[in-house]
This record gives structure tokens, sequence and C-alpha cells, in this order.
């Protein structure tokens, strides 16, 4: 009788329940061996050799330890590394491609809620939501009330600009079809053509920074986007933006972007921030035109499920040779998020 197919999970335990819950470590165990008693959060000890000498797939998830040289010596027989959440770029040296050991992703699925995240800030932020709500219930005693007047607020007809095509960033760029709105693009690996497919208009940084009503951050945290949006840029802003992150906190720099909200002359909706978190008291916490949400966009609490049950089709997949979804390329981990 053929061996079957050994898998380990590597995850924290807090996180295991949310993404495989017992319904999918079921239809899990029906593809593999796998113990979902035993979660490791590190390699190191005699249980981790044991079960690494025996692994065909890795299925990992947030707190996995880094799969490294020593990782690789320690388990002869992995194949693939199935990752139940985002990024793998920190969690998976260049060794391991060299090796012929397959990675997946699940940031196909994990970019769903932040891209609805995103959606539902663009429709509160152009509403200015937050700045009106605070208003409203800090009115003083007798003071009419700011809940009639929204001159220039609303999506309806907006300049919304968007930067970087990534998974999320094309996914707002879907959803943003069903508005009547203007979209603007910058991805300087995206062309016109392509631009115009994803129904938008290519343009430069500063001229999206000049046109766009609300901007939304989708590109990966590179040397070279490291304070793309700095002050200059955020000066080139109409009066009344919203600039939205969803993204990496140093992508924008904070500083700049305290000044420029402070002023009340622009908005921002940070679900990132650098540094992350901010320290505390920190003005961006208690400006009336700024929200600051603790990186929640991503997959949480019953969103979490969608994440194992895309890892669960992938070890389907990789054992019956069909192509992988999420496969991560080694050429891939210089410029994702």
């Amino acid at each position: 009788m053929p061996r079957r197919p050994v898998a380990v999970f590597a995850i924290a335990p807090w996180a295991f329940g949310g993404v495989f819950p017992a319904d999918l470590v079921t239809r899990l165990q029906e593809l593999v061996d796998i113990d979902p008693a035993t979660t490791f959060t590190s390699f190191e000890g005699p249980a981790a050799a044991a079960a690494l000498a025996e692994a065909d797939i890795l299925v990992t998830g947030w707190g996995a330890p880094r799969i490294d040289a020593g990782v690789l010596a320690a388990a002869p027989r992995l194949r693939a590394i199935v990752h139940a959440a985002g990024t793998v770029k920190a969690g998976v040296d260049p060794l391991v491609f060299e090796r012929g050991v397959v990675v997946s992703s699940a940031a196909e699925a994990n970019a769903v809620p932040v891209a609805d995240y995103t959606m539902a800030m663009l429709v509160l932020g152009a509403k200015q939501v937050f700045s009106r709500a605070r208003g409203y219930a800090a009115a003083l005693e007798g003071a009419p009330r700011d809940w009639l007047r929204g001159e220039g607020t609303g999506l309806h007809d907006c300049t919304v600009g968007v930067i970087g095509a990534s998974r999320i960033g094309r996914l707002v760029l879907r959803r943003l079809r069903s508005f009547e709105v203007e979209v603007l693009l910058y991805d300087p690996y995206v062309t016109a053509a392509e631009a115009a497919r994803l129904g938008a208009e290519q343009v430069s940084m500063d001229d999206l920074c000049r046109r766009s009503d609300l901007v939304t951050v989708h590109a990966p945290a590179l040397p070279e986007t490291r304070h793309m949006l700095d002050g200059r840029r955020l000066d080139l802003l109409p009066d009344g933006a919203v600039v939205i992150n969803t993204a990496r906190g140093s992508l924008i720099d904070t500083e700049a972007l305290t000044r420029s909200c402070a002023d009340g002359r622009i908005s921002a909706i940070l679900d990132v921030t650098d540094p992350e978190p901010l320290p505390p008291g920190h003005p961006l916490f208690s400006l009336p035109n700024v929200l600051v949400t603790p990186h929640l966009a991503g997959a949480q609490g019953r969103e979490l499920r969608r994440l194992g049950e895309f890892a669960v089709a992938e070890v389907g997949r990789f054992l019956s040779g069909t192509p992988l979804l999420g496969q991560v390329e080694p050429e891939q981990l210089s410029y994702i998020a």
C-alpha cells in the first residue's frame, strides 16, 4: 500500500481554531495524515524534528516559524508549503525554492476582506462620516447639531485614485465599477491598456494626487515605495481629499500626514501606520478627521475560515497535480507585500 502524504501544522494556537474549524480539519485529513492536536510555532526540539522528518507538506499560518536551511535539512521529504494566511515574504527563505519546494499562499482569500474594508471606508470617507459624527456628538447643549448639511460629500461623481494594482488593488478596482466614479491608477508595472481593462486611467503618481478626491493605497512595502506619499505629494491633494491606507504604514510619511490632517485640509483613514502601533497619545488618534484602526482590514473572526478553505483546497490541488491558485514564484519575494 502506498504511503499516505503526511502534513504538519505550523500555526499559532490563537489562529488555528478560526482558520481550521473541525470540519475543515476533517476534510484535510481525508487528503493527508495530519495531527490537529500539534501545531508548531517553533521547529526546535525532538517533537518538531520527528514531525519534520516525515512531513511532505507544511500547512502554515500566522505564528509559523521561518522556513530556512535548518528546517529544510530536517525535512528531507518536504514538497510543499501551503500558507493559510497572506504574505510569505518573511517566512520563506529563497532556499525553499532552490530545493524545489512548491509554495502557496492564501493571500488571494485574505485580499477579499481588505477590499471590502476599503470600499466601506471609501463610502464613509467620502461622506466625512467620522469627523461629522464626532462633531455631532460633541455639539454644545443648545447648539445646532450638524446632521443635515453635507455639501461636497458623497462618493457619487468623485475621482478615486488607486495606488497599486495588487491583488487587493484589483479587487477594489473591480468593486469601483459599481459606482459612478472616475478611477485613476498608478502602478509602474501596469500598461495603459491593462489599466483601461481594469476600468481605470493610468496616470503618474503626481497626477493621481492632484486629481483625486480619495486616494487608496495598495502597494507593497519596498525601499522604493517608502514614503511614496510624502509631504510634497500630500500637498498636491485637493482640499478635502481623503487618504486611505490598508497596505503598509511606511508608504506614507507619518509626520507629513499628521501636519496635513492637523490643519484640516485633508482627512485620513489608516488601518496601518508607521510605526505600528503608533505611540500612546499620538496626534493621529485624536484628530477629528482621522480614523486609525488596529490593522483589522484583513481576515478576522468569521472571515478566517476562508483562509482555511483556500489552504485545504490548495492541498487537494497539489496532490492531484492541478495548478495551484495561490502559487508563489521565487521572483515574487522581492516585491510582494
